[in-house]
């Protein structure tokens, strides 16, 4: 059901490719929260987008960890980002969570987002670590042993995300200018909860 530190240890692309379908999943004391992956985008590490490019800092330092942790970062000095690394220790690389689907304690995402509207829940990167109740605590965590977690497609049996048949499309990132480019974004098609068409 977690998906083990293998499944990050491959190219970035490769796994940015198999992440839309599976689950990202939080456990805490306030109650588990749960989301179908939707979208997401491949950093690399010769990626003048990525934040590991100009090398190791105190902020990335997670980032060039071991595969299968999370990278958690701060936006606008707001919101978080959470991103799984993945590759080989020290590549600099991971994959950045865009959107989710809500799955799992929506009552408490609609509180923690201030709304009642399930499109808008989790339907970006601040806005779904919002909703999860992902925070800087959280960087450099193990995504297999600690309570955020990346669950596999047949986690939830006889259940998919809504409208998807199967087909991943692959594009631009989006929010960027550097590399804007490389088509290093892929959501689920079909899906309704991707952060931007």
């Amino acid at each position: 059901m977690i998906l083990p530190p293998a499944f990050y240890e491959r190219d970035t692309v490769t796994v940015a490719k198999d992440l839309p379908g599976c689950l990202l999943v939080h456990r805490e004391d306030a109650g588990t929260t749960m989301g179908w992956i939707v979208e997401v985008e491949a950093y690399l590490r010769d990626d003048p987008a990525a934040h590991s490019f100009r090398g190791e800092t105190a902020r990335n330092r997670a980032m060039f960890g071991p595969a299968g942790h999370a990278y958690v970062y701060r936006i606008y000095g707001l919101h978080t980002c959470v991103n799984v690394v993945t590759g080989p220790e020290g590549a600099g690389e991971a994959v950045l969570v865009r959107a989710l689907e809500p799955v799992c304690g929506i009552d408490l995402m609609q509180a923690r987002r201030g709304t009642g509207d399930p499109l808008a829940l989790a339907s970006g990167p601040g806005k779904l670590t919002q909703a999860l109740g992902i925070a800087m605590d959280l960087d450099g965590t193990s995504l297999s042993e600690g309570p955020l977690q990346v669950w596999s497609p047949e986690s939830l049996p006889g259940r998919r995300p809504e409208g998807w048949q199967g087909e991943i499309v692959r594009t631009t990132r989006i929010g960027i200018t550097k590399a804007a480019d490389l088509p290093l974004r892929f959501y689920l098609k079909g899906s309704r909860y991707i952060s931007r068409r």
